[in-house]
């Protein structure tokens, strides 16, 4: 089975970066799809990205599901205005396990097989990473002028958030 048909067939294709196709057909790829854990479900707005996974493993391929750990301990700014929602590592970790579950029933976790998927958690990676490395390696290059530049800090400033600005 050929994963560009597959998707051209169900209209899931607009544009690719030309050598996409050829790359598919010659060798095993890996793609992942990004997962929030700040809920112990996924919802409709995961389905596509799943059945993106599911499909590419059915066409020899290799799906990661990457949960987002790190960033869930930080917390889901989903309005942009509003504070964080701050879960603990336990929960988080209860998290993980709900969503891989019910991702099992889309993708091959438990074969041998070399395409078999893998749930990955950027926290693991992550959690020995401190704040001054990060300031040094990531906040250098995160200027000022930047972060003026947001809508959502902009907000803040000008008094239209209503929220002002937090450390958190």
């Amino acid at each position: 089975m050929n994963f560009i048909d597959e998707l051209k067939w169900r209209g899931m294709v607009h544009t690719m970066i030309p050598g996409t196709e050829e790359l598919l057909e010659k060798e095993q790829v890996t793609a992942y799809v990004g997962i929030d854990p700040t809920a112990d479900s996924l919802h409709i707005g995961h389905l596509c990205g799943v059945m993106m996974l599911r499909h590419l493993q059915r066409c020899g391929h290799k799906p990661l599901a990457l949960v987002g750990g790190a960033t869930g301990m930080i917390g889901d700014p989903s309005g942009k205005s509003a504070e964080r929602n701050l879960l603990d590592e336990t929960t988080l970790r209860h998290n993980q396990e709900c969503i891989k579950k019910q991702l099992a029933k889309f993708l091959d976790f438990e074969s041998d097989a070399p395409n078999k998927a893998e749930l990955v958690n950027n926290y693991d990676w992550m959690k020995d990473f401190s704040f001054l490395d990060f300031a040094r390696i990531v906040g250098k290059h995160i200027t000022v002028n930047y972060m003026m530049a947001k809508d959502s800090v902009q907000k803040r400033l000008n008094g239209e958030a209503r929220d002002g600005l937090s450390f958190t």
